[in-house]
């Protein structure tokens, strides 16, 4: 259950995360493959299974957000890569705000990841420390 769940999860993840990066190119770009119906309703889609089985996962490793802390700072860090995505992709009033917010999403979710790999709070700023 574990496994299989584990690779759903890190799958949907790399999806998530590689649709944000085109979409955040379009963008850029101004391309108007951004406005396809497909390309609005598809990240929905991906992003739903990926918190489906990262409930899974919760339930099956017996960890939990504001039980075990890096669970809880993976969870923050998650809504902090959502606000920002959404600045990046639609909701930025310019194109360099819109940017800036892409950047930083990438960030967080480069963070969110190391939080993921080392299930330390402070992620890669572990070994900073």
């Amino acid at each position: 259950m574990y496994t299989g769940l584990h690779h759903l999860h890190m799958t949907c993840a790399v999806l998530s995360v590689g649709f944000f990066v085109i979409r955040g190119i379009w963008m850029m770009l101004d391309h108007p493959a951004l406005q396809a119906k497909f390309t609005r309703i598809a990240p929905h889609v991906i992003d739903t299974f990926l918190l489906a089985s990262a409930v899974g996962l919760m339930f099956v490793i017996g960890q939990y957000p504001g039980i075990d802390h890096w669970l809880t700072v993976k969870l923050v860090a998650l809504l902090v890569y959502i606000a920002l995505g959404m600045v990046a992709i639609k909701r930025g009033k310019t194109k360099s705000q819109r940017i800036i917010a892409f950047f930083a999403a990438l960030v967080v979710f480069g963070f969110i990841l190391s939080v993921a790999i080392t299930r330390q709070p402070t992620g890669f700023l572990h070994s900073l420390m």
